[in-house]
């Protein structure tokens, strides 16, 4: 019960790397709670879970659901910013809005939700774990999501001045970078183009592509308590595709 009365928040909690981390935080013992866009009446969140609709491209929806999560569970100790949204589009063809709502969702949607819950932390002297659910496409030319990969570049410089800000009160602030999940946002492109599934199994070295329960035991790994020193970091979990 490495969590044991501990609290954990999560955006984009109903999606596929979202609940198997709710899962398996709540196997440990931690009180969880989710957010996300749908409707209460159509959320069917993870058992146990603590279920809130909001968007965190909004800052007013996000404190408030600190405030509703707080009040339930008590005060969180772990944030994981996972809520994200990818537009397959090069730069000639996305949109303006197609480009600003990925930002504002991947990118500005992080801030908010991690700024929230670490100010409440700071004022509490509470030491905690904050994870940033990126990308390998942070580093790497994605010339058909570009936005994606410019929102996970982003995030990795967030992570990065958080941790610096951080540091002195036993925050630890690091990135888990997958590689090709095979679920989520992944599978919705592999869904237009199911040949690229075999494909992206092909050019990764270890021959295997991820699965969600994989990136859950990442996720506990960096959120452990006894991780004091490990900070401002990326974690690459790609199978040596970037290699």
């Amino acid at each position: 019960m490495l969590f044991e009365g501990k609290v954990l928040l999560i955006s984009g909690g109903l999606g596929d790397i979202g609940r198997a981390a709710a899962t398996a935080f709540a196997r440990e013992g931690a009180k969880v709670a989710i957010g996300d866009v749908l409707p209460p009446a159509e959320a069917n969140p993870p058992a146990g879970a603590h279920y809130t609709q909001v968007d965190v491209s909004d800052a007013a929806a996000v404190e408030a659901w600190v405030q509703a999560a707080e009040k339930a569970l008590g005060p969180a100790g772990m944030v994981i910013a996972n809520a994200a949204t990818v537009t397959i589009a090069d730069l000639y063809s996305i949109t303006p809005e197609q480009w600003t709502k990925e930002l504002r969702v991947n990118l500005d949607g992080a801030f908010f939700l991690t700024r929230a819950v670490t100010t409440r932390m700071r004022e509490r002297k509470q030491t905690g774990s904050v994870v940033f659910v990126g990308s390998w496409a942070a580093e790497k030319v994605h010339a058909q999501i570009p936005a994606y990969a410019v929102s996970k570049a982003g995030m990795r410089m967030l992570c990065k001045t958080m941790a610096l800000e951080l540091a002195p009160y036993g925050i630890m602030v690091n990135e888990l970078a997958p590689g090709y999940v095979d679920a989520g946002l992944s599978r919705k492109v592999w869904e237009l183009a199911p040949e690229q599934r075999d494909e992206a199994r092909r050019k990764t070295p270890v021959q295997q592509l991820i699965t969600p329960e994989e990136i859950a035991v990442q996720l506990i790994r960096l959120c452990d308590p006894q991780n004091k020193h490990i900070t401002g970091s990326t974690l690459l979990m790609d199978g040596g595709l970037s290699l």
